[in-house]
């Protein structure tokens, strides 16, 4: 499938999740681990410009159907997930899988077992979706 439109709905996703971390940053004083607070804003906004991007490039790729809804669906998991699983640990203070941001914290295990399973199964996410977005621009 040879799209020829940018992808409106990744872009809207994006803009929402822009929001989202922006309206982020008014909760750092506010939270529990300040620094991760910080990473937690920084990070959504970053998720949200990849966002963004990938929707205004969608008609440079050259993929199946299946695939672009693989593809828009990892970046959609992958980016939300991590701006949530950094919301998580800047609220709980866990540090297992962000040593330096999350030093001095300790949270129960379960909590840091629920965040370092956001961050491993959004990292394998954001891995296949931009491995497929790579094969898609051959």
């Amino acid at each position: 499938m040879e799209s020829t439109n940018p992808d409106t709905f990744l872009i809207r996703a994006g803009f929402i999740l822009f929001v989202l971390a922006l309206l982020t940053g008014f909760f750092i004083p506010v939270l529990l681990n300040k620094k991760m607070a910080l990473a937690a804003h920084v990070t959504g906004i970053m998720n949200a410009l990849m966002l963004i991007v990938l929707g205004l490039a969608w008609e440079l790729l050259t993929v199946s159907p299946l695939q672009a809804n693989i593809i828009q669906g990892t970046f959609l998991y992958a980016t939300y997930i991590n701006w949530i699983a950094s919301c998580l640990a800047a609220v709980w203070g866990t540090s297992r899988q962000t040593p330096v941001a999350g030093a001095g914290f300790n949270a129960a295990p379960w909590k840091e077992t629920v965040v370092q399973g956001l961050q491993i199964s959004l990292g394998l996410a954001i891995l296949a979706g931009a491995g497929l977005v790579v094969y898609g621009l051959r």
